[in-house]
Parts: C-alpha cells; structure tokens; sequence
C-alpha cells in the first residue's frame, strides 16, 4: 500500500570515459577499439596492414613526392593526350609524332599517359626531335608498361594523382583522337581551366573531323539546354595541322626562365 512518498529516481549511469587515440576522442562502443600500438605489434597476417585506409594514404603521398621530386625540373612541358588503340602507319599516329617532335624543337618537354598508340607517337617524336619524353603511366590490368620511348618514366596506382602531374607540370594540353581516357582527360582540363583551378592554359585539340561531331553536340545540346556557356567553347581550340596545334599551345605558354616546379599558384 502507497504511503504517498514518490518512489526514488533510477540512478543516472555515470558517463563512460573517454578513450583517446592519437587526436581522436571515442566514448562508449567506440572506445572498446584496441590501442594504435597494440594493433601494430598484434599479428594480424602478413599483408593485413598494406590494404587498410591509412596505409592507402601514405601510397598516395609517396605517388604525389615522387612525381613532384621526378618532374620539378623538367622544365617548360605540353601533355599531350590521344588513344592508346592507335596503330602505327595510320594518320594519328603520324600526327602525333610530328606533334611530339614539333615540340621537342621548340624545348618543349612531351608528357604523355606513357603506353601505347597516340601517347607512344607523340614520345616518340619528343626523342626523334632530341627532346624531354616523359611517361606517366597507369596501373591498368590491360597494358603493358611505359612504351620504348619514355626516358622519364613514372608508374602510378592512382588515378587521381597522375592527373595532378598532368595539369601541374604542363602549360597547355594537346589532344589528338581518343576514347574514354583522352575525353575524360580533355574534359577534367576543360572544367579546370573553366573555373580557373588554372591559368593561361591553352587546349588544343586536333583532327577537326574526328572532334566536329562532339562540339556540335555540345553546341546543340549542352549550350541549346544552359547546361553550359556558349563562351565554354573558347577554352578550345580546333585545328588539323600538328604544327598548327605546337605554335598554338605555345602561344599561349608564358615560357618560365627556368623550371616549372612552381608556375601554378596553389
């Protein structure tokens, strides 16, 4: 029978102290995690460590020191993109290695994506023009390494920062024909220098019958719809003529005095 009183409060849990691990604060579930040295020392398996996040992150950073430490003094540089799928004897390929040796003349140094078709022309005029012929490779699981005509190769797990390479160290993009790689290319660099990530960055891309259908489109379609500006448009530039394309990129490359290891703003 109730006296009247009102029964006691239940007790409030005391709050759990927190556990801290490195500049993280875990309370309750999170803070049951094991220490970060006792997860190193513990055995887990011979390569449990390669495949988690924070060892991802130091690959990714030793990909970006090496191709700033490879690439810092290699000087004045157009990349210059176009399909791995062409073969040599066809008139790609010749372009591209009238484009590579055009530029090699003019103390240009040549970047490409480093395989084979268009990229492998376009180094191999940079060595026929006694030029800088760089490769940047990719991990892919249907090419076979840098082509014979690299002399500065480097290799890269990731996508992401070969790209980085691509745009920091060049001063211009030359694109002749291509799939999905020279596109989605083409169009990162478009995107770049349309919301000014860079500056005086000319792009050029070659073969007008190959790239008249896609600016048709873009003019009917993307610009007909405001999806994008008709004044886009002029971040290109359409020509057939290798050296027409060399004497383009060029025209609009302040030539740095020395190395371009800092000619972009961060």
């Amino acid at each position: 029978m109730s006296n009247g009183s009102a029964a006691p409060a239940p007790a409030v849990a005391a709050e759990p102290p927190a556990k801290h691990k490195g500049p993280l604060e875990l309370r309750r579930k999170q803070a049951s995690m094991p220490m970060s040295d006792q997860r190193l020392l513990d055995t887990r398996g011979a390569d449990h460590f390669i495949h988690t996040d924070p060892w991802r992150v130091l690959r990714i950073q030793s990909e970006f020191v090496e191709g700033f430490g490879a690439l810092a003094e290699l000087g004045p540089a157009v990349s210059v993109f176009g399909s791995a799928r062409t073969k040599p004897g066809t008139g790609y390929y010749d372009m591209g290695v009238q484009v590579g040796r055009h530029l090699a003349e003019a103390g240009v140094a040549v970047i490409t994506g480093g395989g084979p078709g268009s990229m492998e022309a376009a180094n191999r005029g940079a060595v026929e023009g006694n030029g800088v012929s760089v490769g940047l490779g990719i991990e892919l699981p249907f090419e076979q390494g840098l082509n014979r005509w690299v002399d500065l190769g480097i290799n890269f797990r990731y996508f992401f920062a070969r790209k980085t390479m691509f745009v920091k160290y060049a001063q211009g993009f030359i694109v002749l024909p291509g799939g999905l790689g020279t596109l989605d290319e083409l169009f990162e660099a478009m995107v770049l220098v349309q919301t000014r990530k860079v500056t005086s960055f000319p792009i050029v891309l070659l073969g007008v019958d190959f790239w008249s259908p896609m600016i048709e489109w873009i003019k009917g379609t993307l610009v007909a719809e405001g999806m994008v500006s008709a004044k886009d448009l002029d971040l290109i530039q359409l020509v057939d003529d290798p050296a027409d394309a060399v004497h383009r990129v060029l025209h609009g490359i302040p030539r740095p005095p020395s190395t371009n290891g800092d000619q972009r703003p961060e």
